[in-house]
């Protein structure tokens, strides 16, 4: 029911996310808009709005505002289409956002230069309508006590991931890279960083199968996942134990490896509140009905020793809800897993995954519940330059949604996708400026703004 719409200031080039303007008339009431300057830099920034729709439904819509100095220009924007004509700058919903419900909202953002001063947006009008709203986006309601403290015992009610207060939430946080390789980088002191500066929610604990994983010492890595569980439970953060299977796609060839595994860490954790089971990182190169195949044979080991904990699965095309593979999320909406309490996975990397990606993602959040169990900013290789607009583009789209998350990866992996230098997980240090990335540094600015978990 609810889509979100915002806008943002200045912005010269056209980046096919966002919304542009020509005031087309619509309803009565108006709107309202929060803008955020989200960082700034010499000579540079970023910036959010949220528009909410106070009048009559709209299918189609324009925002307009002036850049009130001279100088402020938008350089690239996201979730509309942008464009700037001297002081003047429109954004133009796209596909996924285009409709406005009466109290809805849709989040747009962008990137600008300015000469001097950089003072807020005016005149910001919806479909020729003045917004007369707030300009101050308002302070976010504190939390008290840990995620886990605050949300207790997590389940799916309807499309959502919701608390013990049966409210909606949504978790972000960080995936380990494989543990088999990097377990050095997942110690007390990054532990505690990563609950205590990043403020993460949730910690995805990447164990392999294949590539010299799970399947080389059963027991030792069962060990390690479960340690790491305590860990993250020690901080209250949530932990998402991932079966991280990857080559071969087919998760039908660790049938009986999910099944043992699942059955004995199942069993050990099912008392505890903060664990979530991931049971197939990524198929690829199979069908749908065989991954829900797998999924219909493993869920009931969990279940019979843990009945309460959420599960994701893993879908196909790289848990893309096939996308990758040519298809849609039509396929899991009409043949949908046999099991409670579930929720599908959608995986996606920002400099490869655009607009037909974040189309199919925002028209599946509508039937299923999603979790974004792993996610990069880069390209799907894990390398390249990290595509600073799609990923903003793509956690506003999530954050409008109410979709969990986890960043592949907090590692010191030799690729773009890690969020901390080379040799950080040699040392005590893993929030400051000069241990991370680019990524990482965008990540941690995104994570550890404050949660907002409704508790009534």
């Amino acid at each position: 029911m609810k889509r979100l719409f915002a806008l943002l200031a200045t912005f010269a080039t056209v980046l096919g996310l966002t919304a542009a303007f020509s005031p087309p008339a619509v309803a009565a009431t108006g709107c309202k808009v929060d803008y955020t300057v989200t960082s700034q830099w010499t000579g540079g920034f970023q910036a959010g709005v949220k528009i909410t729709n106070l009048g009559a439904p709209v299918t189609g819509w324009t925002l307009a505002f002036t850049m009130p100095a001279a100088g402020q220009k938008v350089t690239q924007g996201w979730n509309a289409t942008w464009s700037q004509s001297g002081s003047a700058v429109t954004v133009v919903g796209v596909d996924w956002n285009r409709t406005l419900a009466t109290g809805a909202a849709a989040d747009v953002g962008f990137t600008g230069t300015f000469t001097g001063a950089n003072p807020k947006p005016t005149a910001f009008t919806l479909n020729g309508v003045a917004c007369t709203g707030s300009l101050e986006e308002p302070p976010p309601v504190p939390v008290d006590g840990t995620p886990v403290d605050v949300n207790g015992q997590l389940h799916v009610c309807g499309v959502n991931l919701c608390n013990q207060h049966n409210r909606p939430v949504q978790l972000r946080g960080m995936s380990t890279h494989g543990i088999q390789w990097f377990d050095r980088c997942y110690n007390a002191a990054s532990l505690d960083a990563l609950a205590n500066d990043w403020k993460s929610d949730l910690f995805r604990i990447a164990m392999y199968v294949q590539e010299d994983g799970y399947e080389t010492d059963p027991a030792g890595f069962t060990s390690r996942v479960n340690d790491l569980v305590d860990m993250a439970e020690d901080r209250g953060m949530y932990a998402v134990i991932d079966f991280h299977t990857l080559t071969p796609g087919d998760p039908n060839f660790n049938l009986e490896r999910a099944k043992t595994f699942f059955a004995s860490v199942a069993a050990r954790n099912a008392g505890k509140k903060n664990v979530i089971y991931e049971i197939a990182n990524e198929p690829n190169g199979v069908s749908w009905s065989a991954v829900k195949n797998y999924a219909e044979q493993v869920i009931p080991v969990i279940r019979a020793a843990d009945p309460d904990a959420v599960v994701i699965v893993g879908t196909r095309g790289w848990s893309s809800l096939g996308v990758s593979d040519g298809s849609n999320e039509s396929e899991v909406v009409n043949n949908p897993v046999n099991a409670s309490n579930i929720m599908y996975a959608f995986h996606f990397y920002a400099a490869s995954h655009k607009d037909n990606y974040r189309s199919a993602l925002s028209r599946a959040a509508t039937q299923l519940p999603l979790f974004v169990s792993e996610f990069g900013t880069v390209s799907a290789t894990g390398g390249g330059a990290m595509d600073r607009a799609s990923t903003t583009a793509w956690l506003d789209l999530l954050d409008q949604l109410k979709i969990s998350y986890a960043n592949w990866t907090y590692s010191e992996a030799p690729e773009s996708s890690a969020a901390l230098k080379p040799g950080t997980c040699n040392g005590s240090d893993y929030s400051s400026s000069g241990v991370l990335t680019e990524s990482g540094a965008l990540l941690k600015s995104r994570i550890s703004t404050p949660d907002s978990f409704p508790t009534s």
